[in-house]
């Protein structure tokens, strides 16, 4: 849950998710939806996908104890070189270095390594140097201060260096250039993503289907939806969804940033088509239960009457779905 969330937004979830899922067992037998509805609000849904592989895989391999070996580790779905290093030596107190982005500025500063962050030559200096670092007694007491040390002392902008422990012994500090390293990674100008999206409505119940594969929204409900281009979006749906009427009307538009990609989601209204496969009428505050990315559940409370656009018309519901996430 800490990969990519800060602490403060992870610790109810994390308390809320333990009582659910006490244990690996209680974990792999839940449903993919269960584990997705208890992490919705969390978003990078890959690892909730991947947290229940891998409880599926102690379960099955190693009689639902966490295996203390690393390269059974390695071996789980979803641990990839940091996890293996955090849970090996942090639960197992075993000598495995691990590097996320708070120990990469650290060592970087320490020790004066040039590059840019996210260099596959820089990130080899940096795992090699934790590596050799993490020897000793306590390992999983090194990682953690290390993290701990970027994120509170050493961080990205305004560090605090006179409160460092290691000042005297920091390379970039030395040469005046704490500012400068590690060199910023180029960042990507975020994708522009537009979907056409049919609400369907029956009762005071909508029309979900589950989003297939393990890309971006993977094993999610929402409801029916096409990628398209601006303008298109009438003859997208139709083309993706046959089975939708004839009569669609617009309720307006919902733009939401993550993180690669700017997403504009248009909504319209659909007269009663035959369901396909797979797909669920849910109540709002059956969806609240259910794994529902943070743009659907704000396309959701469109569509529910908890936002009525010019034109649109509310759908009324007992109760509507949560904005948090």
């Amino acid at each position: 849950m800490l990969q990519q969330t800060q602490v403060s937004v992870v610790v109810p979830y994390w308390t809320a998710f333990l009582a659910r899922f006490p244990d690996v067992g209680a974990l792999a037998r839940a449903s993919l939806d269960q584990v997705l509805a208890a992490w919705r609000g969390l978003g990078y849904y890959a690892r909730a996908r991947n947290l229940k592989r891998a409880a599926e895989a102690v379960v099955e391999r190693h009689g639902g104890r966490l295996p203390d070996d690393v390269d059974a580790l390695r071996a789980l779905p979803g641990f990839g070189r940091y996890t293996v290093g955090a849970v090996a030596s942090i639960a197992l107190g075993r000598e495995v270095p691990l590097v996320d982005g708070n120990v990469a500025r650290v060592l970087a500063r320490l020790f004066g390594i040039e590059g840019v962050t996210g260099e596959a030559s820089h990130e080899r200096q940096l795992w090699s140097l934790a590596g050799a670092l993490v020897r000793g007694q306590r390992p999983g007491d090194w990682n953690q201060a290390l993290m701990e040390l970027g994120a509170t002392v050493c961080r990205p902008e305004q560090p605090t260096c006179l409160l460092c422990p290691v000042r005297a012994h920091c390379v970039a500090l030395a040469r005046g250039r704490v500012g400068e390293i590690p060199a910023p990674k180029v960042r990507t100008a975020r994708r522009a993503l537009h979907l056409a999206v049919a609400a369907v409505r029956k009762g005071d119940t909508v029309l979900l289907v589950r989003r297939h594969g393990t890309g971006l929204f993977g094993g999610l409900w929402e409801l029916p939806g096409v990628e398209c281009t601006p303008g298109g979006e009438i003859d997208a749906l139709r083309a993706r969804w046959p089975e939708i009427g004839d009569t669609l009307r617009p309720l307006g538009r919902v733009k939401r940033t993550l993180t690669h990609r700017a997403l504009t989601l248009e909504v319209y209204e659909v007269d009663g088509p035959a369901p396909p496969e797979g797909a669920r009428w849910a109540t709002a505050q059956e969806i609240e239960s259910m794994g529902v990315s943070a743009a659907m559940q704000a396309v959701l409370r469109r569509v529910f009457g908890a936002e009525t656009p010019q034109g649109g018309r509310p759908w009324r519901s007992s109760r509507s779905p949560r904005s948090r996430g």
